[in-house]
């Protein structure tokens, strides 16, 4: 009897709290997998992080072996700030260690497939998302975030910032981080500017609105840069820009797709992936 009048009092709390949320005049509605806050999130990383992958599991993505797993990070603050209260902009991470780091831009594409990928083979990867683009499926990717993946920020609407104004570029980037900060419970930390271009107001708008590192590339592995992308050495420490725009690029490639031609690139060139957020 006790048990049954505790689940009961759990529901009623929860039933208040939902229709507490629906009258405080939010414009969508949150799915409570996507609300992770930061140290729940932690905890799904640290469990996606701590299962084995098996050769099996890596055959079926795709790959020849799983991915090797990336060492110990070293303590952040290897990376050195812009200038005085500003932070680093970086396209690699200073490291000897054989890893890159997979960053996905928009959100435009969204794989159903790939939520399962990035979960079965243990993949780190962060999503710099822009609201215009990605806002509409930011479901999806509370359900990337559940298997692991980290939400970073590529503002709001996509646009070439240094031909806005100060005020202009801290629109663009703190109201991304307030919308992300709403959908997921969890501030970015990462930003990075449209088309990697930034001037010193950009770099200024991102300090103020708390972000801790501007993330460019050092690699580019584009559906539309094939050829470029096959070719390309890679380097320790090498930011890897995975930009996907659509199937019609490479005939009908989806992202999952993509992914694994490019775990096989990054693999047979005796690297494996980290995580981003773990070294910066």
């Amino acid at each position: 009897m006790r048990a049954g009048r505790a689940h009961r009092l759990l529901a009623g709390v929860l039933a208040a709290g939902a229709l507490a949320l629906s009258v405080s005049g939010c414009a969508q509605s949150v799915d409570p997998i996507e609300r992770l806050g930061r140290k729940a999130a932690h905890k799904v990383e640290k469990k996606v992080e701590q299962r084995r992958v098996s050769k099996a599991v890596a055959r079926r993505w795709g790959l020849h072996a799983p991915l090797r797993p990336a060492p110990k990070p070293p303590p952040r603050g290897a990376v050195k700030g812009a200038g005085p209260g500003l932070p680093p902009v970086v396209d690699r991470v200073p490291t000897k260690d054989k890893v890159v780091f997979l960053t996905f831009d928009d959100g435009a594409e969204r794989d159903p497939r790939f939520i399962d990928m990035v979960r079965d083979l243990r993949l780190p990867v962060s999503m710099f998302l822009t609201d215009s683009v990605a806002g509409p499926g930011y479901s999806h990717f509370g359900e990337l975030r559940s298997v692991g993946a980290t939400v970073q920020n590529h503002t709001l609407d996509h646009p070439y910032l240094p031909g806005l104004s100060y005020d202009g570029q801290r629109w663009e980037i703190c109201g991304q981080q307030d919308k992300l900060k709403q959908r997921f419970g969890v501030r970015p930390r990462l930003f990075r500017p449209p088309y990697g271009n930034y001037n010193a107001n950009t770099l200024r708008a991102a300090a103020d609105c708390g972000v801790s590192a501007v993330v460019l590339w050092r690699a580019s592995m584009q559906i539309n840069d094939l050829r470029y992308a096959a070719g390309h050495r890679l380097h320790p420490g090498d930011i890897v820009l995975a930009h996907f725009r659509g199937p019609g690029e490479l005939q009908g490639a989806s992202l999952t797709e993509m992914t694994a031609r490019m775990l096989r690139r990054i693999q047979a060139q005796g690297f494996t992936v980290a995580r981003l957020e773990d070294y910066l």
